[in-house]
């Protein structure tokens, strides 16, 4: 996520902290740069106009200009208002399990509302509410079966009629609930256009009946600025209380979260970092200004790591690391685990402090997952625990037996043997993350 943005910004503050000192001009040429990075990432005019004036202001000043390092206060004053830009004073959301509470999810058609529907659901069932899905989109065809497909796969019920009354559904939805002791029902609505009175007319009717506790707009990233103004439409008319970032994962630029939360007054809630159901995060200011900067996400890794990783395995392959025995079958098996954790690329990203040119050499694709389990299970057990001893001939038997090819199996090797040294730094501490991860 973010590539593009992440990418401009590093070359930036590259420039910026190899001056040893910086001047005034130095200053400004380098917030120039940062202004136009941020306006060619989508970002709100007048958002990046107040964002440059104040990190102007601050950086001017002589914390800045007399400090040994000033190209690193520049970073920390930019970190800050990220952080400020996206952070809200409103409450997290905390519901109680005594009684049902009510999700209205709103948005435009195709902006991902089903699929985030499911998202909630699966992250309030693992805080062990017993959530109900409701299928109140009835313009839509597939939306009923979309629904309950997504439903089905994560063992959530789903409660749905075939009538064109969508009122009478939630109300009915409410005995359903009720009867079968659901504390959570999320609603997943109707896409609309925010021009289309007689639909934005039916959502607002709808709420009534409802009477949500939260009105959550789902906004695709991936449209920008678009994403930006639909919301502030539908606020208009709804009172949001909150906003779920979609399609993440695909958001080179950055401009929906960075403007969003400033454009609309309303606090991000989630974001949606993969198509996977489990790709689905509480929204921390905090770490996505880390993410946007390049400086990894410690925390998130822990977390998902806590919940991916078994803690007897964990300390097993940290036994293994110290004693440098970290073998194929292990690369495997923390390959698989990571798996869990969402995209690989992402996960890798999270790691502050990691090469980059490395990570490239390293990139995994999630397709050839498939090809490195058959080449790691065509190896004999010997190879398995020491790769050293496989020559050419093995190589080509290794490939042959896998129904690969010998480009495929020299790649994997070459893999293994940087993620060996990576982990080996990790457990010398080279990483920050590296004794919380070990530890979990």
């Amino acid at each position: 996520m973010f590539e593009s943005l992440t990418g401009r910004l590093t070359k930036i503050f590259s420039k910026l902290k190899a001056r040893g000192k910086l001047s005034e001009r130095d200053i400004k040429d380098g917030l120039r740069e940062i202004r136009l990075a941020l306006l060619e990432a989508d970002v709100n005019y007048l958002i990046v106009k107040n964002f440059i004036k104040e990190i102007e202001r601050r950086a001017l000043g002589e914390a800045v200009q007399k400090s040994l390092t000033p190209g690193q206060q520049i970073v920390k004053i930019v970190n800050e208002q990220l952080i400020s830009l996206m952070k809200s004073d409103a409450p997290e959301m905390a519901f109680p399990k005594n009684k049902s509470t009510k999700l209205m999810i709103v948005g435009l058609q195709g902006s991902g509302k089903t699929t985030a529907c499911a998202k909630l659901a699966l992250h309030y069932k693992k805080q062990n509410f017993s959530p109900l899905l409701v299928a109140a989109d009835i313009y839509r065809p597939a939306a009923i079966k979309q629904l309950e497909t997504l439903g089905k796969s994560i063992e959530v019920p789903v409660y749905s009629e075939d009538i064109t009354n969508v009122s009478k559904i939630a109300k009915d939805s409410f005995n359903f609930a009720e009867k079968n002791q659901h504390n959570l029902i999320i609603f997943d609505t109707a896409g609309r256009l925010h021009i289309d009175n007689k639909m934005m007319t039916e959502i607002e009717d709808l709420s009534r009946i409802i009477k949500p506790d939260e009105i959550l707009y789902i906004a695709d990233s991936m449209t920008g600025q678009d994403a930006v103004n639909s919301a502030k439409e539908f606020d208009s008319r709804l009172n949001l209380t909150g906003i779920i970032l979609t399609k993440l994962d695909g958001d080179a630029r950055g401009g929906a979260a960075l403007s969003i939360r400033a454009v609309t007054e309303k606090p991000i809630r989630f974001v949606s970092i993969g198509e996977k159901l489990n790709e689905f995060e509480i929204f921390h200011p905090d770490r996505m200004a880390s993410r946007i900067l390049g400086m990894g996400d410690v925390l998130t890794f822990i977390e998902k790591a806590e919940a991916a990783f078994d803690k007897k395995e964990v300390e097993k392959l940290e036994r293994k690391l110290r004693k440098n025995l970290f073998t194929l079958e292990d690369f495997l098996i923390q390959i698989r685990q990571m798996q869990k954790m969402g995209s690989l690329d992402d996960i890798l990203k999270m790691m502050p402090g990691t090469n980059s040119k490395l990570m490239k050499n390293i990139k995994v694709d999630e397709s050839d997952i498939k090809h490195i389990e058959a080449i790691i299970l065509s190896m004999t057990k010997k190879e398995r625990e020491h790769p050293e001893i496989i020559n050419g001939s093995r190589r080509q038997r290794i490939a042959k037996g896998s129904g690969t090819s010998l480009q495929k199996v020299n790649q994997l090797l070459k893999q293994f043997d940087l993620m060996k040294k990576m982990m080996k730094g990790m457990s010398k501490g080279k990483f920050k993350f590296a004794n919380q991860f070990l530890q979990i």
